[in-house]
């Protein structure tokens, strides 16, 4: 009983459930006991620590409490509840258990709509609060079935519904929730619905035999997930799940109904599964349906004839009148686009300047590892290093020496490839660290990419031989994008380099003339649909002279002329002017973007401009980036470029663009609020187009060209390869051919090469760039594709924009290929001369001991597999014995660093 206002009577815990948790802790568990009316908090102390932990309690009866319990480590831990006193009383335990996982779950997938029961297996799944899809995170499913533990197994089970998926949705995460930890447990995917075509029925005394036709599909779908009914009457009589057969394109599902009254005849059959039903009828008239068909077709064939020549008739009339004004609108934006061209180049040849092409190793390093800037970093050596050729130390030696073995390096690459877990990012990384590893032995690295070649096409040869290179899904996919990056590097700058820059600043400069939004990127002048800036406002071309700040004596520079708009925000003319300055000068600027400040005079005086100040336009929640246009800046303005560190603004601003909501909080072209999106006519793409098309040319024919009558060494002997493994496997049709030989050159390097020249140039790719190049790429494929481009109402504009000219570029494309064919042969003396000279061009500009040291990681990772794939392919002792002797030389080094 309670004596006074601070006096508590004594409270007393009798249970705590649950009682044992995973060190995730658990929500919502429930303490009983006597006298708890007054516990404010619960407190909890681990045996061999005396630090404590305090859970709130969340409800309270009086008798029973719910609180929280916290993560803790594995072991015993002590609780106790705490009144206002801060006094603990009670002596309850709680036990923390490993956390639970997942073996397996069966089905491993599901249909679309949801509510199919899949079977968790695993350990510790009693600790299991729920279960949530990655597309449905807010979805926490409970397990409807108790978890229940498998027989001579420490493992358990329960069973739980999955959540319906939007359309679009393949593959989903499946997690298991643990107080408040999501633990991934295994990818679900979603199917379309099943289904059910139809059904027989026999009759056998009183009873009904059914056999169900469905579809076949991915889902296995099994006996128990259906209940069936048949219906006579409007009555139903269930339907008893006997057996499963399967054919190539049918499951067939067979139930029975029995004891069936008498003159009993099935007229429907109700299907249901998860929580969807179906509903079949019996086609008992299929045989005359069938008939009266047959009959039907040969008037209806007539009826559609008649009608399809009356709509082609009207159809051509449309399509001629619609074809004069296209003309008359085409012709219209081809002259002012010529007239625009003419321009056009002459300012960019006058501004384009030196072309600043990187160094070799540089450019290899971004095809090689396009993803990996620490294997890109970590396999080049830097300036002044690449002079010094440095000596491998004895481990490196000895893996350098094992890898040029061509039976154990084509050993461990299948042995890799057939692992589960080793993935296309490792893959690609394997066979890059390959070719930097032995970039000075390339006749060698050539022999192995042929053998590894012939072994994928043998694969590939039974199923779909169209496909072969078609995607990067295998090293040696990647490894011949790394062997043509490395034998066309010289064609590439030497006689594509030039025409592909001149594309890209041609596309650059012109979509500079236009507006492009400064928060979505999208442009008034582009050539892609997705990039199309639809909203644009009325703009004027500014012509700014900009003084630049010297010393900290207010001296300036001489003007710099610098072509704006009035649209332009402050960060884009920052960017204008230091781009001006780099392409007049040839060097960039020596103050970075971030730290540039631009002042406008007017009045005499200076006043600063800044992206967001306190007269921004502000609409709803949103603010208006600051433009040229809001600052009243007239064209021959002076604009004086100052730096932070030497000039501090009055009131410091980092770029708004640094704001993690940045799309959220501001806008530029596109107002937030009046969003109508009308791309209908865009006459802008057809003028960006015209505008660039003669570079775009110049570039095609630069790559299928043939400088002196011949093809690079690298094409006609990759080509001559590709002709006699046709001939080996017997494959006449020329299709295939063609294939193979665009999958190899054009798709796996000249679009890799097109659509990212930061590979090539030391240039930064914007968003709307790579959209544009996209485009140009594609009608770039096109060319090589051997199928018919359907061009129709509903076809991409992005295909419309090049279509008359791809017939061209195909003639162009074939008429290549025939001349590489009947070029002479490249002799074996002389590629392997032309592979000599490559390598040595490029000594000692890759760190050959850092990447055996990456390999190795994968060496030492699958051991096992590669000595037992060593095994089956009957290597000699002498070579395992090498293996294991790098191992131990490995192993050494590593014991020794930790020592």
């Amino acid at each position: 009983m309670i004596t006074s206002g601070t006096n508590f009577s004594k409270p007393e815990i009798t249970s705590i459930s649950p009682s044992v948790v995973s060190f995730y802790g658990s929500n919502n568990a429930v303490l009983s006991g006597l006298n708890l009316g007054n516990v404010t908090r619960v407190r909890f102390q681990l045996d061999m620590n005396c630090k404590l932990q305090e859970s709130p309690v969340l409800s309270n009866t009086g008798e029973r409490l719910t609180f929280d319990i916290p993560s803790s480590n594995k072991g015993l831990v002590k609780v106790c509840v705490v009144l206002p006193d801060d006094s603990c009383h009670g002596n309850a335990q709680i036990t923390y258990q490993s956390s639970p996982s997942c073996t397996s779950i069966a089905p491993s997938s599901t249909w679309s709509s949801g509510k199919r029961k899949l079977t968790v297996t695993g350990s510790h799944l009693e600790f299991v609060e729920g279960i949530v899809h990655e597309h449905k995170q807010t979805d926490v499913r409970p397990p409807i079935q108790e978890v229940k533990p498998l027989r001579d197994s420490n493992l358990q089970t329960f069973t739980y519904e999955t959540p319906a998926a939007p359309k679009g949705i393949s593959t989903s995460t499946m997690s298991l929730k643990v107080a408040n930890e999501l633990l991934p447990c295994s990818t679900i995917n979603y199917y379309p619905e099943p289904e059910f075509i139809s059904f027989t029925s026999t009759q056998t005394g009183n009873d009904v035999r059914i056999t169900i036709q469905k579809k076949a599909d991915k889902l296995e779908m099994t006996t128990a997930e259906l209940s069936v009914w048949g219906v006579q009457d409007e009555k139903e009589y269930p339907c008893i799940m006997e057996d499963k057969e399967k054919s190539n394109e049918t499951d067939f599902f067979i139930c029975e109904i029995q004891q069936t009254p008498s003159a009993f005849k099935l007229q429907m059959l109700t299907i249901k599964y998860g929580d969807n039903t179906v509903t079949l009828t019996q086609n008992s008239n299929l045989l005359l349906l069938m008939l009266l068909v047959l009959l039907l077709i040969p008037f209806v064939i007539v009826l559609v004839v008649i009608v399809y020549r009356r709509k082609q008739e009207k159809l051509t009339r449309q399509m001629n009148k619609h074809m004069e004004d296209l003309e008359l609108d085409i012709r219209n934006d081809i002259r002012q686009g010529f007239v625009d061209l003419q321009t056009e180049k002459a300012d960019l040849l006058e501004n384009v300047g030196a072309i600043p092409f990187l160094d070799y190793k540089h450019f290899a390093s971004r095809i090689f590892f396009p993803e990996s800037s620490s294997l890109m970093t970590m396999c080049i050596k830097d300036i002044g290093q690449d002079v010094v050729k440095v000596q491998l130390d004895e481990c490196c030696q000895c893996l350098s020496r094992l890898i040029q073995d061509q039976l154990f390096l084509t050993s461990m690459v299948h042995a890799l490839e057939e692992q589960k877990s080793f993935t296309i990012k490792d893959k690609c990384a394997l066979a890059s660290l390959l070719t930097v590893a032995l970039h000075n032995k390339l006749m060698y690295l050539t022999e192995v990419m042929e053998a590894l070649l012939k072994a994928l096409m043998q694969q590939s040869s039974n199923a779909q031989p169209k496909l072969l290179l078609r995607r990067t899904e295998s090293t040696v996919e990647k490894l011949l994008t790394n062997w043509m990056s490395i034998c066309l590097y010289g064609f590439l700058r030497e006689s594509v380099g030039q025409h592909l820059f001149l594309m890209v600043s041609a596309v650059t400069q012109q979509t500079a003339k236009g507006p492009v939004d400064c928060v979505t990127e999208k442009a008034l002048y582009t050539l892609s649909e997705d990039w199309l800036l639809w909203q644009a406002q009325d703009f004027t071309s500014l012509k700014l002279k900009v003084l630049f700040a010297v010393g900290s004596d207010g001296e300036v520079s001489e003007p710099l002329e610098v072509n704006a708009l009035s649209c332009d925000t402050v960060e884009q003319v920052k960017e204008k002017i230091l781009s001006t300055f780099k392409a007049k000068f040839g060097f960039p600027y020596n103050t970075p973007l971030r730290e540039v400040c631009i002042e406008f005079e007017t009045n005499g005086s200076f006043v600063s401009l800044e992206e967001v100040d306190k007269s921004s336009v502000v609409i709803g929640e949103v603010t208006m980036l600051n433009t040229l246009k809001h600052y009243k800046v007239p064209d021959g303005a002076t604009i004086k470029v100052l730096s932070r560190k030497t000039h501090p603004p009055l009131s410091p601003q980092g770029s708004v663009k640094d704001d993690e909501n940045f799309s959220g909080k501001y806008f530029h072209l596109i107002d937030p609020i009046d969003v109508v999106e009308d791309q209908r006519k865009n006459p802008e793409r057809k003028k960006l187009k015209v505008a660039v098309h003669s570079f775009v040319e110049n570039l095609f024919r630069s790559i299928w060209g043939m400088p002196n009558g011949r093809a690079p060494h690298a094409v006609k002997y990759f080509f001559d390869f590709l002709d006699s493994q046709a001939d080996n496997m017997k494959i006449t049709d020329p299709d295939v051919l063609h294939i193979w030989k665009t999958n190899s050159l054009p798709l796996r390097f000249w679009v890799n090469i097109m659509k990212n020249p930061q590979f090539v140039f030391d240039m930064e790719k914007t968003a709307n760039l790579d959209g544009c190049l996209s485009v140009i790429a594609q009608a770039f494929m096109d060319s090589f594709s051997l199928s018919e481009i359907q061009l129709g109402k509903h076809a991409p504009t992005n295909k419309l924009l090049y279509a008359k000219d791809i017939p061209k570029f195909k003639q162009e494309v074939k008429a290549y290929y025939k001349q590489v064919s009947e070029q002479s042969q490249v002799t074996d003396s002389e590629f392997k001369d032309f592979l000599q000279e490559e390598s040595k061009k490029h000594e000692n500009e890759f760190n050959e001991a850092a990447a055996l040291r990456e390999l190795y990681k994968f060496i030492q990772q699958y051991f096992t597999e590669i000595r037992e794939k060593l095994d089956q392919n009957g290597a000699p002792t002498e070579l395992m014995e090498q293996l294991h002797h790098v191992k131990d030389l490995f192993d050494g080094l590593k014991s020794c660093s930790w020592d």
